[in-house]
């Protein structure tokens, strides 16, 4: 029987870091002479794979749209030549790069998975390699079709998740969605989490240049702050609220500001700073004023989700009212109405 063929694009990351006197540096071409030699990657039920390493390695400190759009057409020009496909990211950015790629990859048919480490995988007590096998086994699966990070035995829908760990194995979660996948006793995927398989071919949306912004609120936030911010040739504002999407309205001076954004044609999104949360700006009247000037609901949306989505949908459309309604639409997963 033949073996899935899988693509590895190497964008960089700790996983293929090596020690220096300055600690942990990429090291170029190591990543892939280290797979070479992994005895488990040359079992009989793992796949074959083709590494690509991007040069220059990107710390994943400096990812920008521009290189979701690199990663994006990498996957797009080997498509039809592999099974599966593996992004190898660092963990800083990657909940972003995941998500972005979920909606810029249109018509998906084949797996995406996002996966690193926290530790290089020269060392001993790395999660590397459980993280690498974990990922190549789920880049097999033909029933995937979606972009997914696989990280500490869970595999999470790319858009729904976050790294919400800097000091443990277990870097990611996804809190208001179940994981959709895991490595236990057996490979596990959850029949109710998974898309339908599209017939169209895959068409890559490009992402132009989008001007936003990303604010949380605070007690005694200064509305000239917020002015500022909105001040400039801005298109769009993520803004984080309390609960379920409540804002401190008594203060004028701030809602006058939202207005007159709103007014201008700049999409502001509700998202709460709770981890588990759903806004609804009808509960309270500290939401209901956001609602009534213009400010469309986030759902549950994560924060990065938010963000590349505002990306894609002002990179795929002109018409602002277009945007807020797909905006507040459940396109790939990433939200719940």
């Amino acid at each position: 029987m033949t073996k899935p063929n899988i693509y590895i694009a190497y964008t960089g990351g700790t996983i293929g870091m090596q020690r220096s006197d300055m600690g942990y540096v990429p090291a170029p071409g190591s990543l892939t002479q280290q797979m070479q030699t992994m005895q488990a990657l040359q079992h009989d039920d793992m796949p074959d794979f083709t590494v690509h390493e991007y040069e220059p390695i990107i710390d994943s400190a400096d990812m920008s749209p521009a290189n979701w759009q690199q990663i994006a057409d990498d996957i797009a020009e080997h498509y039809d030549d592999y099974d599966g496909f593996i992004v190898l990211h660092g963990t800083d950015t990657m909940a972003y790069s995941a998500s972005a790629l979920s909606f810029m990859l249109e018509n998906l048919a084949k797996p995406v998975v996002f996966t690193g480490s926290q530790v290089p995988l020269i060392e001993a007590h790395t999660d590397a390699r459980e993280n690498l096998i974990g990922a190549l086994l789920f880049a097999c699966k033909p029933e995937l079709h979606e972009v997914c990070v696989f990280f500490d035995n869970k595999l999470y829908r790319g858009n729904r998740c976050q790294k919400t760990n800097a000091n443990s194995y277990h870097a990611f979660d996804s809190v208001n969605y179940p994981a959709i996948g895991e490595v236990a006793l057996a490979l596990n995927l959850r029949d109710d989490c998974q898309f339908s398989k599209v017939s169209k071919p895959l068409s890559v949306q490009a992402i132009k240049n989008t001007q936003l912004a990303h604010i949380r609120l605070f007690p005694g936030l200064d509305s000239r702050v917020l002015n500022n911010i909105l001040d400039q040739p801005i298109q769009a504002l993520v803004m984080e609220t309390y609960g379920i999407g409540n804002a401190p309205v008594v203060n004028q001076s701030l809602v006058d500001i939202l207005t007159a954004a709103t007014n201008r044609g700049v999409v502001i999104v509700n998202t709460s700073q709770c981890a588990i949360a759903n806004v609804n700006m009808d509960s309270y009247p500290t939401g209901r004023a956001l609602k009534d000037i213009g400010i469309i609901s986030g759902f549950d949306m994560t924060a990065e989700s938010a963000i590349t989505k505002l990306h894609y949908l002002f990179s795929k459309y002109d018409n602002i009212e277009t945007i807020k309604t797909q905006m507040q639409t459940n396109l790939r997963g990433e939200l719940t109405p």
